[in-house]
């Protein structure tokens, strides 16, 4: 990504690490698992960098007397020390170190870093130890506010080594124990305005509020300065005045600031804002006694996806386009189709970030649209691309993905962003989707922030360099999320996190909070959340915590890739805690190869693959294509028990296996301990839409009714899957994005929702924008100049057909069992591993239900010797239900035998004998 500006979502670390790893596709949000080496390249590099540059650094100060590193040059007789000057101005020049500072001791240590510190940094194990001298620890304090150069001399006196310092561990040594402790940012008690800000490091720190500088006070044990203030401070626009050395720029500064605790802003976060989120002038009518619809196990969560804007910015019936009370449009045709989602069984509906986000001009006179007459153009132009990428860095969209203040609502989402209307008005959403039955999740990204260092949009590390961001080896910050990382692992950036979450919470009555990148946290910042939220109850706070529903991404890469650095919270090791993560196992099998391949002609389960094969070479021999669909419907088999380690059973070769020994790209395919801990989903916002990506796998004759029953189908493998299932808004009305791959900045034009079948399902808009598709437009310009779009009979059928599913998914409670031993009871593939397993079908068994999953565009017959003598029908609610392709499905008792058209998904249910 640029250093300053907007992250490209993702593009340039998944193909980074497209080429390091050979295995899972990838992407970095719900989309695959990257997998590379334990470490990034610049934390291994160490032994080859210049062993005298002040401006890197190399050495890390791990604790008030200890500090790790690998110093250069002679050892014998060697003098090592750190030096700090407080005003800076420490270089190297001719080989000598140049500058007034003053000094602390170091005494090598026989052995090295202590087991206990090897544990606590496992990535710094190979370093050498060197310990403060005792005489100098009362200085410590006094040093971490200057720059540091460790620095090694030979027996001669000759200068050998020199590097600045990382400071993150001695910061924690000595400040978190009452730190983490502290209240931070503005509060409010005894008519008293108080506002506490967390800069140990920094020479000195002042308010401005109100027109006047006032000066804080530092709290020598926790680092803290606060300032308090009459009660008329309170909705007072203010900032810190913080003077600080910056090893980004090698100098002290004095950096104007906003509270990384802000709880409101002025319009584009120009200002922090004294507001008490509990002032009742802040709380919609109905707010206290808000009735949320009743909380389900995570195992039974059926969830929607939903950006903000797109939801309503293209809905003629919507009073509020593209804002936050859109929601609370109860006519609109957006809202209206939420609730039928919701009377079928959806239960979250999942807004991507909704956070003070740092791309998105909050002002409206401010923000750029397209200067172009966009519906002229043909279906396959370049045209209408280039006229949305011309403003994209100044219109109002984003998907959100680039955190500025973590626990302040965004403001080009509300009627007003200067003030406190976006508080008022998130409240407002969050209370008409709980009355629309739905509970509502947040997505969110404390993993990077959207710039650092002293960029314009830096907030954090300007406060404390160098702590708040994750730092690689050097002392550069690490980027592995295409940001600026941030290292939940240190104290008080994990406090951030755990304090945002209970904040919103307590104060928005958030549902639920699915983390961005959660693999890049560590596994205890994620259970301490849970902990957190776990103690807030109806009587003391309002909510339940208990009930908040916690998943993410736990993709393994970067520097942090293997649990180099901590346990993370990756899928692996998020088992068995009730905290979901995003499975790509059958979501890959489904769909076909993987969103990187060079051709996306790639065909998989529900696109396919050998059963009706496309022109693509990369498809391989039909032999080929028959062994790797038999493999797919291992992989999806295993997804339909929750992805279940433990679950027993024949995959297609006849092999007796657990979950675990399904081969998934080199990893187990089963990881899950329990229903719940895998959530399974056929397609999200990144990559492309589910109907886009069927588009380029599909036969290029497939027609536009036949391409609505391969999503329906695609959509059931996740629905009809144990444990959580999350699906893409409009995927349930064949939403398109043009075929665009990476949407994060393509405007409105390429990610509105079209709720009316009328205005079409998005296909034919254009190419999609260059920067992430265009090696694709080869394959992409003849499907959107000659594919027939569907019209509102597939469109409006897929949506009644995925709501038949849900609710047999939850009226049936087959589908939604507690434990391993309860799935490995019930459910069951009667015909997998035997001559009868047939390429393209999936049948499964689960309690008084027979699913029958028929890819094949042929009507299939499925002999299930099990079931012979049994009287089955068609479930009820497809037998009333809106398709009639599946109507037509039938069993022949005598036999066993189910019979289920081309391109169909049919659950039968057993009946009572004589029924």
């Amino acid at each position: 990504m640029p250093v300053t500006g907007s992250p490209r979502r993702r593009t340039a670390v998944a193909v980074a690490l497209a080429l390091l790893a050979t295995a899972a596709p990838l992407t970095l949000t719900a989309s695959a698992t990257p997998r590379v080496a334990p470490a990034a390249v610049a934390d291994a590099a160490v032994a080859d960098a210049a062993p005298l540059d002040v401006t890197k650094s190399r050495a890390q100060w791990i604790g008030r007397d200890t500090l790790a590193w690998k110093p250069t040059g002679p050892a014998d007789g060697a003098v090592h020390a750190i030096r700090y000057a407080p005003d800076g101005g420490l270089t190297v020049k001719d080989g000598a170190l140049e500058g007034e500072a003053e000094r602390l001791r170091l005494t090598p240590v026989d052995g090295g870093l202590t087991d206990a510190q090897r544990a606590k940094y496992p990535h710094l194990k190979g370093y050498a130890a060197f310990r403060v001298d005792p005489r100098d620890r009362d200085r410590v304090r006094e040093a971490l506010t200057g720059q540091l150069v460790a620095t090694r001399h030979a027996a001669d006196g000759t200068l050998v080594a020199a590097t600045g310092v990382q400071t993150q561990g001695v910061l924690d040594d000595l400040y978190s124990a009452r730190a983490t402790r502290a209240t931070l940012g503005p509060s409010f008690a005894a008519g008293r305005t108080t506002l506490a800000v967390w800069a140990p490091t920094a020479q000195q720190v002042s308010l401005e509020i109100g027109g006047r500088t006032v000066p804080m006070r530092r709290d020598a044990d926790s680092g803290v300065w606060t300032a308090r203030g009459p009660a008329s401070w309170t909705g007072q626009a203010y900032r810190y005045v913080v003077q600080v050395w910056a090893p980004s720029v090698q100098k002290v500064v004095t950096n104007k600031v906003t509270d990384p605790y802000s709880t409101a802003l002025t319009a584009d976060s120009e200002r922090s804002l004294a507001v008490d989120l509990n002032d009742p002038k802040l709380a919609p009518k109905g707010w206290s006694t808000l009735r949320k619809p009743a909380a389900a196990p995570a195992r039974e969560a059926q969830i929607q996806e939903l950006h903000i804007r797109d939801f309503s910015v293209d809905d003629p019936t919507s009073e509020h386009p593209g804002q936050y009370l859109a929601f609370t449009d109860r006519d609109s045709d957006g809202m209206k189709h939420l609730r039928e989602l919701a009377r079928a069984g959806t239960s979250y509906v999942h807004l991507l970030p909704a956070f003070d986000i740092g791309t998105i001009p909050e002002r409206k006179d401010q923000q750029a649209t397209p200067d172009c007459d966009l519906e002229s153009y043909a279906p396959d132009s370049e045209a209408q691309q280039k006229c949305v990428t011309d403003t994209a860095g100044q219109d109002a969209y984003n998907w959100g993905y680039d955190p500025l203040h973590y626990t302040v609502p965004e403001g080009s989402y509300a009627t007003e962003p200067d003030g406190t209307r976006r508080t008022v008005e998130f409240r407002q959403m969050v209370q008409a989707l709980n009355g629309s039955g739905l509970r509502t999740v947040m997505d969110v990204v404390y993993n990077h922030t959207v710039a650092s260092g002293q960029a314009d949009k830096s907030v954090l590390d300007k406060i404390v360099p160098g702590y708040y961001q994750r730092l690689l080896a050097d002392g550069t910050v690490a980027t592995s999320t295409c940001c600026a990382n941030t290292a939940p692992e240190n104290a008080m950036m994990g406090k951030l996190v755990v304090d945002s979450l209970v904040t919103w919470a307590k104060q928005y009555k958030v549902d639920g909070f699915r983390f961005d990148l959660m693999g890049h946290h560590p596994k205890a910042n994620i259970l301490a959340v849970r902990k957190a939220l776990d103690a807030l109850t109806l009587a003391k706070d309002g909510v339940d915590g208990k009930k908040i529903l916690l998943y993410g991404e736990g993709w393994n890469f970067g520097e942090i890739a293997d649990d180099a650095r901590f346990e993370q919270a990756t899928q692996k090791n998020m088992a068995g805690t009730g905290i979901a993560t995003f499975s790509d196992r059958a979501r890959d099998a489904v769909r076909g190869g993987g969103p990187f391949d060079e051709d996306p002609g790639v065909q998989g389960f529900a696109s396919g693959l050998f059963t009706d094969p496309n022109s693509s070479k990369a498809n391989g021999t039909p032999a080929e294509q028959k062994a790797r669909l038999l493999h797919y419907q291992d992989l999806i088999k295993v997804g339909l028990t929750g992805n279940l380690a433990g679950y027993t059973f024949t995959d297609s070769s006849g092999r007796t296996v657990k979950g675990s020994e399904v081969d998934y790209n080199g990893a187990p395919a089963g990881y899950a301990a329990a229903p719940g801990d895998a959530l399974a989903y056929a397609d999200a916002h990144d990559n492309e839409t589910l109907y886009d990506a069927l588009a380029f796998k599909l036969p290029a004759s497939t027609s536009p009714a036949d391409r609505a029953r391969m999503q329906v189908l695609a959509m059931a493998t996740a629905a009809l899957s144990q444990g959580p299932a999350l699906s893409q808004a409009g995927t349930d009305l064949l939403r398109s994005k043009s075929l665009d791959r990476n949407s994060y900045d393509s405007g409105d034009w390429f990610n509105a929702l079209h709720w009316d079948c009328r205005d079409g399902n998005g296909f034919g808009r254009g190419l999609p924008p260059a920067a992430d598709n265009e090696d694709k437009w080869p394959y992409a310009r003849p499907l959107l100049g000659a594919t027939a779009a569907p019209g509102c009979e597939e469109i409006n059928g897929t949506s009644a057909a995925y709501q038949d599913l849900l609710k047999i998914r939850s009226t049936e409670p087959e589908f939604t069992l507690a434990t391993t031993a309860d799935v490995q009871k019930a459910l069951a593939f009667p015909l997998s591993g035997t001559a009868a397993e047939t390429p393209g079908v999936i049948t499964m068994t689960l309690g008084d239900l027979v699913v029958v999953f028929n890819a094949t565009p042929q009507e299939q017959q499925q002999r299930v010797e099990a079931a012979r003598g049994t009287s089955y029908g068609l479930h009820s609610v497809q037998a009333s239900g809106a398709d009639r392709t599946v109507k037509s499905s039938r069993y022949e008792p005598s036999s066993g035998t189910f019979t289920v058209p081309g391109r169909t998904v049919a659950v039968f249910q057993s009946s009572p004998s004589g029924a």
